[in-house]
């Protein structure tokens, strides 16, 4: 087991990442202070709860605690204030109060519903990050939550760190290809924008992430999580140098937006971002030899890096000028430096980001 600490201004806590850690759980509760009088409420979607709830209820309540379960609907649908609701209705039924605790089970979409649910719940209670995806090495770190709204993805939220978070690498065995692909991509972000030796040993090691060999799999998801601990531990509420952590989600929000959070998953939107970028880097001078090597790269994990099906010009500018990262009215975008490194770049022009836009689509970026 490897063990990384956040280090924050106000509170520190740990992120467990091997094999076989949920069947440990009992023994992590005790090692934060819980308590076995903790009423404990299990999230997780309708797709993670068949295969995995079992795996973490079992040990838990033979250890003598008290958990509740709510299924929600897979899906980037679900991360809705509908769905918020109906799990808050379900908390107050089974009894949860604000002593009780939120367990998040699943990828990013139940990370973000159930850590806002725990945000918001009788104004605030803990809750633990169980990441079941390789994406959600990086949402389930860092304490964003939140939910949807049609106009705008994560509008709707709040700062609320983990408790903990215990990553059991087991799960990931049952993932289907593309949502691996897809959690590739945010493993890929955190080289590109820290770590340069990082980006070059995934380029070395694709093809053994990608099939989920064990060593390297564990040793690709710490050097993201200590990326985003980092990143995190300078800048809890992305207030300056969090906000590198956004670097292709510009674009990458945009087109899941426009696309109603159907068409691509957020990997593959990130990765599109992620060539966006690095061609806007390019245009305006902050970069000039990153984007071949980001399209070889994320080529190298079958990720996208063109815009298809087509999709609305006016409509992705739109969804960008309302990233939470604009200010007054202007794009803000992430963009490279060198391979390893990144700056915010506020009131980038209009015609610029069009340019780039009719290279995505044009295929330029293949």
């Amino acid at each position: 087991m490897k063990t990384i600490q956040v280090e924050l201004a106000e509170k520190r806590y740990p992120i467990h990442i091997g094999s076989g850690l949920f069947e440990k759980l009992p023994q992590f509760l005790e090692g934060i202070g819980w308590g076995r009088e903790r009423r404990l409420m299990l999230v997780a979607d309708s797709h993670v709860s068949p295969l995995y709830a079992e795996r973490v209820l079992k040990p838990l309540e033979q250890a003598g605690f008290t958990v509740g379960q709510i299924t929600h609907p897979a899906g980037e649908e679900s991360k809705s204030l509908h769905t918020l609701e109906r799990l808050v209705e379900d908390c107050i039924r089974f009894g949860l109060d604000r002593s009780g605790a939120v367990l998040a089970l699943g990828g990013g979409v139940t990370g973000d519903l159930a850590g806002f649910l725990a945000a918001s719940y009788m104004r605030g209670i803990p809750f633990i990050q169980l990441p079941t995806t390789l994406l959600a090495h990086d949402s389930s770190v860092g304490g964003k939550v939140g939910v949807n709204h049609p106009l705008g993805k994560n509008m709707i939220g709040a700062f609320h760190q983990p408790a903990m978070v215990v990553f059991d690498t087991d799960v990931l065995k049952t993932l289907p290809e593309r949502e691996i692909l897809s959690g590739c991509a945010e493993v890929v972000k955190h080289a590109l924008i820290w770590d340069a030796s990082f980006a070059d040993w995934l380029m070395e090691h694709h093809r053994q992430l990608m099939a989920l060999e064990p060593e390297v799999t564990a040793e690709a998801i710490e050097r993201g999580c200590r990326v985003k601990a980092a990143v995190v531990s300078q800048d809890e509420k992305e207030s300056g140098i969090r906000a590198i952590l956004n670097y292709g989600h510009t674009i990458g929000h945009a087109l899941e937006s426009v696309s109603g959070y159907g068409a691509f998953t957020h990997g593959e939107a990130v990765a599109v971002g992620m060539a966006g970028a690095a061609l806007l880097g390019e245009a305006l001078g902050t970069a000039t030899e990153v984007f071949p090597f980001t399209r070889e790269l994320l080529a190298a994990f079958r990720l996208p890096t063109h815009l298809s099906p087509v999709w609305a010009e006016e409509e992705l500018l739109a969804a960008m000028k309302r990233d939470k990262k604009a200010k007054k009215g202007a794009y803000t975008f992430v963009l490279p430096t060198g391979i390893g490194s990144v700056v915010l770049q506020h009131g980038v022009e209009e015609a610029a980001i069009r340019e780039v836009l009719a290279r995505l689509r044009g295929g330029e970026s293949r």
